[in-house]
């Protein structure tokens, strides 16, 4: 006769075990824990345990939701750690999908993401996806930026982020229009403070080599220049100056040199820069549009490129006569 298997006491787990068992299994699957692999984990734990102990972590903070396309494509829930950074969110107590769309702006960081990759990431529909933006932005946790690369087209990220430069057109954009005038008179300002430098060095030194080292300025140097002229209403870093130098360099206006770092050491060559002057005076073709016109072969009278269209040619004329 056989004996019947003996019935083994399964001592109950506090809910407490279960959502530290949790976190263990979210250290060890760094890329996120579905709800088999909990279940498989905690194969003496019910539906409503395992739910009660994931709300619990969610509340605090201590793990995050998202869903990712399963075998059948198919959304599936993920959970996983979350950064010691974002821990303490302002999304406590929201639900699992307003989560999951504050994490993927959170992750963009100043240089937002399109509401087309939060849908595709989130997996969410169109009209949910909007309600939970629009709801999220009213309650200020992210707000809407318009990219200067696209007139149309919004980004979003967290609330009290600075966009990026990339996205607003930093110091050089208004309204997502680009400034033609603000930036003309950094570039004037910028030559000018080079031209001083250059005839600065002349009456100090009679010795060609030291005109040039005198001549020499750094960007940081150009940038407390523009700072103290008080030019800008706004903050304007030495990347923008670099910037306008930069023009000025594709204008041929003026040269940068890279000064050799000392001989051991692991610092790149400090980069200098100064005003540019032919050793010789320029031909009289080469002064005007036509001496340097890429599509001089096909300027004819009566022709698609003729002189008389030329625009280039009617500006050097109005400002010579």
């Amino acid at each position: 006769m056989a004996t019947a298997a003996p019935n083994i006491k399964q001592e109950p787990v506090d809910d407490g075990d279960f959502e530290g068992r949790i976190v263990l299994l979210c250290q060890e699957h760094t890329e996120g824990i579905n709800d088999a692999i909990i279940k498989a984990a905690l194969p003496l734990s019910d539906s409503v345990q395992r739910v009660t102990a994931l709300n619990n972590l969610l509340k605090t903070g201590r793990i995050t939701v998202f869903q990712k396309k399963g075998t059948s494509d198919q959304p599936v829930l993920l959970y996983r750690l979350k950064d010691e950074a974002t821990t303490a969110g302002p999304v406590k107590g929201a639900d699992h999908q307003e989560k999951l769309v504050y994490q993927i702006i959170s992750e963009a960081g100043n240089k937002g993401v399109w509401i087309r990759e939060i849908r595709m990431r989130s997996n969410l529909g169109v009209p949910q996806l909007n309600k939970l933006v629009k709801n999220m932005e009213s309650k200020k946790l992210i707000k809407a930026v318009k990219s200067v690369a696209a007139a149309k087209k919004k980004v979003y990220m967290l609330f009290d982020l600075e966009p990026d430069s990339t996205i607003t057109g930093g110091a050089w954009y208004n309204d997502n229009k680009f400034d033609h005038e603000f930036a003309d008179v950094l570039n004037q300002q910028c030559l000018r403070y080079l031209e001083s430098k250059s005839a600065s060095a002349k009456e100090r030194h009679t010795d060609p080599l030291a005109q040039q080292n005198g001549a020499l300025a750094t960007a940081d140097e150009v940038h407390r220049h523009i700072t103290e002229l008080g030019i800008s209403t706004i903050k304007l870093t030495v990347n923008d100056i670099k910037d306008v130098l930069n023009t000025l360099i594709y204008d041929g206006k003026i040269k940068e040199i890279t000064r050799v770092a000392a001989a051991g050491s692991t610092e790149e060559g400090q980069k200098l820069y100064r005003l540019l002057k032919p050793l010789i005076p320029t031909t009289g073709l080469m002064r005007v549009p036509c001496g340097v016109c890429p599509v001089i072969d096909q300027c004819q009278d009566e022709g698609a490129i003729s002189p008389a269209t030329c625009v280039y040619l009617k500006d050097w004329l109005n400002g010579i006569l």
